[in-house]
């Protein structure tokens, strides 16, 4: 069966104002009636998961977030999908601007207006990528709960992988192509960078790449670089941003295909002729004939006249466009030789991909060339947990829990940053604490709520 995601990009949590509160809220709910429609009258009849192609608060702030993650959970719950099974990446508008210090403008200043040497430089070096990273603290706390945090050393980040059919796989790679961001930058003159230990992903047989972020590759001082890669490696480049739904299919060699997908806003300051509320229900499979990857898109568009989201026969290719995107590396799996004239069919058959639903994995992420991170525990209740603690849980109430479940001594006095507690974390699921875990949580919660009334 096909692997269903809902695609949203361009929320602006927190940009609503005046009579746009109630549009904009309704059009959200709307949205969510919409797509359960839509999800349910799918072969699957449910999703897998949400794609947010980042901006999903309008200005980085946590009460930005907890609108956005009450939203996101009510979404994945009415199209079927785990709420932890969001993959997403930051837009311009979640970084909090106002955190930015002189030393960050300096160092901003310095790489726009260098090149690929001073972006290294800066972004090599822990404090001043620390320094840059500082302005996405909500967004930080926000995603690492989704398991897609952002990557401390500033590399893609591709650990959540989808078998289509048995040795046939997508894996989502998540770049920021917001992290030098000002609020000034244009696409006729670039300023902004993925850099190198971003866009140097991985390639891997059986398996075909999907890249999400934010900006379109125009965007880029080193848009060349970024281009060579994502087309030899990537079949499919989703990003958000410009507020305006397109998509491309390109044969970049012989046998091989690359799908631009740039997505509309889900909701952008005001909807008229130009711009309006649009999102997609996007279904990725396996075609047997080709041994290619199958994209289907749903665009879906709101109708400010009926104000309701109904198909949108204009933009993506009209009304659920299907397209098979030759993919070398699904090829590189032919069927081989064991040495004694037997073929081990590593090629699934029709009647084996028909029969089993996609199978959804976080799996340690390549961070060099074969090197591979080590993979989050698989085990149950995992990732919801993760999400309750890092989303849900206030920073001084996480710090109680590790304190109360003996992860960290009494008198320690290292620094606790995402990072350190995400291994404390680990640490506790991988010693069987996940049910202790919850219910501290639940209490925590509970008395924060009693101490407000």
């Amino acid at each position: 069966m096909p692997a269903v995601f809902v695609h949203v990009s361009d929320i602006h949590f927190g940009q609503e104002h005046d009579q746009t509160i109630h549009i904009h809220n309704d059009v959200k709910e709307q949205l969510i009636i919409d797509a359960a429609e839509v999800v349910a009258g799918l072969s699957s009849g449910v999703a897998q998961g949400i794609i947010v192609t980042g901006d999903i608060a309008q200005s980085g702030q946590w009460e930005q977030y907890i609108a956005a993650g009450a939203w996101l959970d009510t979404l994945a719950e009415e199209v079927g999908c785990p709420p932890h099974r969001v993959q997403m990446v930051p837009g311009n508008h979640d970084l909090d601007r106002s955190k930015l210090s002189v030393g960050g403008r300096q160092l901003l200043d310095y790489i726009r207006n260098g090149g690929d040497e001073e972006y290294e430089e800066v972004v090599g070096n822990a404090q001043d990528r620390a320094t840059l990273l500082s302005r996405f603290e909500a967004y930080g706390r926000f995603c690492i709960g989704y398991n897609c945090g952002l990557h401390e050393e500033a590399k893609y980040a591709a650990d959540l992988r989808i078998e289509l059919a048995p040795n046939r796989a997508i894996r989502f790679v998540r770049m920021n192509s917001s992290l030098l961001c000002t609020g000034d930058e244009r696409d006729d003159n670039p300023e902004l960078m993925i850099g190198a230990r971003q866009f140097t992903i991985p390639r891997r047989s059986g398996e075909e790449n999907i890249v999400l972020v934010h900006h379109p590759l125009r965007w880029y001082k080193d848009a060349e670089e970024v281009s060579r890669y994502i087309k030899s490696r990537a079949r499919v480049f989703i990003s958000g941003h410009e507020h305006n739904p397109a998509v491309k299919v390109e044969e970049v060699e012989t046998g091989c295909d690359l799908m631009t997908l740039a997505a509309g806003a889900t909701v952008p300051f005001k909807s008229n002729e130009t711009y309006t509320h649009t999102y997609n229900i996007i279904e990725f499979d396996w075609n047997p004939v080709q041994d290619a990857l199958m994209v289907t898109i749903h665009p879906r568009a709101w109708n400010p006249k009926k104000t309701r989201f109904e198909p949108d026969e204009v933009r993506l290719g009209g009304r659920s466009p299907t397209y098979t995107l030759r993919s070398p590396n699904f090829r590189k799996l032919e069927q081989v030789s064991d040495g004694k004239g037997h073929r081990n069919a590593v090629t699934p058959s029709v009647e084996e991909s028909m029969s089993k639903e996609p199978i959804v994995e976080l799996v340690g992420a390549e961070v060099v060339e074969g090197q591979v991170s080590p993979a989050p525990p698989s085990l149950p209740g995992y990732e919801l947990t993760l999400l309750r603690f890092f989303r849900d849980l206030l920073e001084n109430e996480r710090l109680r829990v590790l304190l109360e479940l003996d992860a960290i001594a009494a008198d320690s006095d290292e620094r606790m940053t995402q990072g350190v507690e995400r291994k404390l974390f680990e640490w506790l699921a991988r010693q069987g604490k996940l049910p202790q875990l919850m219910v501290k949580i639940d209490e925590l919660i509970a008395e924060r709520a009693r101490g407000k009334v």
